[in-house]
């Protein structure tokens, strides 16, 4: 009976859609279209941020659009079916209501979901499943059928405890579940942009605060998630306990880690853009999360350093208290070679070269009585270490060596001495 009476009102639909007042519709629904359209180019010409979630990278693909002209449909239906004298049939509107709030719900899925996670793969397939599901959700509800597999999904249920639980009711739960964690992960993304926009001496701090943030709102929302799903959250109270364990034995790792990355971000030993060197690997800090550090080398190559390691292990940073750096290059000259004239000039060339420091300024030493020569050591400062330091050293080397050309100082080679014994 009931799919002989969704058949007959699928029929009726299909009728009315072919109509003379169904041009009307289509008209007031594409008057509805271009006012959202008109309107959402206005705001987002006023200073809007292009790839927003509200405005997208076009006009038509942010949130507002569809939920704009989602708005004016509603209010259009309403009018044409009790202020007009004469009412008129709503085919039209029982198809674009549902397709408006179907797009309403993927923009909002797909914006989120690139606001939070730019570079997952796993997100897209994420927005690829939400898409398909809205629009099935679509053309089930357009024919009639959404209402008759509802019932029939109520029908499948099995007792767990004291609680009834239908295939229905999880997937309802599901729904909320997702929808509410779209709402806090935009929450989190909209403070996150706000805390880290115009971020310079203080970018660590406002890191970490992100971060918490973006945690809270996710527990709390997961929180909602689950009662909106129909589970008793005082169950809770037994999976926290297992989950302290869990953390207590086999976690501890994970736990550390993110300890330690709040510890860093709180105490500023480490701030994003120092000069690093842990575990033999020298590089900046490009990123400061909860569970690792991101260091990037000069050559370009990436290490991921896990937060613990951070806290417990002996780190060189070159950027804690100074970002100067003492560079150092050896030279040996001659036998003979008179220091007393030739040390100052070098001092002289060094200061000349680019990106040295003339406070402190160079410096030049004797440092060995070698076998073929005198070993004279060389050391200048650096302001600028990230820029990389065999630049210096290069530029260095070559003002010395013109300087002894200039000058005759004999670069020696080594020597030996062979003594033949007659036989």
């Amino acid at each position: 009976m009931a799919r002989s009476q969704t058949a007959a009102e699928f029929g009726a639909l299909v009728q009315s859609l072919f109509q003379r007042s169904a041009l009307i519709e289509l008209a007031v629904v594409a008057g509805c279209l271009l006012v959202a359209w008109l309107v959402v180019r206005a705001l987002r010409g006023a200073g809007a941020r292009p790839g927003s979630i509200w405005f997208g990278d076009r006009v038509f693909d942010g949130v507002l659009f569809p939920l704009l002209a989602l708005l004016l449909a509603l209010l259009a239906r309403w009018f044409m079916q009790t202020v007009t004298p004469e009412q008129l049939p709503v085919a039209v509107f029982r198809l674009v209501v549902p397709i408006l709030m179907s797009l309403a719900v993927i923009r909002l899925t797909v914006r989120v979901l690139h606001a939070s996670f730019p570079d997952s793969q796993l997100m897209r397939v994420v927005e690829r499943s939400v898409s398909w599901i809205a629009w099935v959700a679509v053309v089930l509800w357009i024919t009639g059928m959404l209402p008759l597999i509802l019932q029939e999904l109520d029908q499948i249920s099995w007792k767990i405890g004291s609680t009834q639980i239908s295939v229905r009711n999880l997937i309802e739960g599901v729904v909320s579940a997702v929808l509410v964690l779209m709402l806090a992960l935009w929450v989190s993304a909209l403070l996150e942009a706000r805390l880290l926009a115009g971020a310079t001496d203080n970018l660590s701090i406002r890191k970490m605060a992100a971060n918490a943030l973006r945690a809270l709102l996710l527990f709390v929302g997961l929180m909602f998630a689950l009662s909106a799903a129909g589970i008793d959250l005082t169950a809770l109270g037994v999976l926290g306990g297992a989950v302290g364990v869990g953390i207590g034995f086999g976690l501890q790792k994970l736990a550390a880690n993110y300890i330690s990355g709040f510890v860093i971000l709180a105490e500023h030993s480490m701030r994003i853009g120092d000069l690093v060197k842990v575990d033999n690997f020298e590089g900046r800090i490009t990123d400061i999360s909860t569970r690792y550090t991101v260091i990037r080398a000069l050559n370009g190559r990436e290490s991921i350093v896990p937060n613990e390691m951070m806290i417990t292990q002996r780190i060189e940073n070159a950027s804690l208290a100074d970002t100067k750096v003492a560079v150092f290059t050896e030279v040996q000259v001659a036998y003979g070679t008179d220091l007393e004239a030739l040390m100052p000039r070098m001092v002289a060339v060094v200061s000349r070269v680019p990106r040295v420091l003339a406070d402190p300024a160079p410096g030049v030493l004797l440092t060995a009585f070698a076998a073929d020569g005198l070993n004279l050591r060389v050391g200048f400062w650096i302001a600028d270490p990230d820029q990389g330091q065999l630049g210096p050293i290069s530029d260095a080397n070559l003002a010395l060596l013109r300087l002894f050309e200039e000058m005759g100082v004999e670069i020696p080679y080594p020597q030996r001495v062979v003594r033949q014994v007659p036989a």
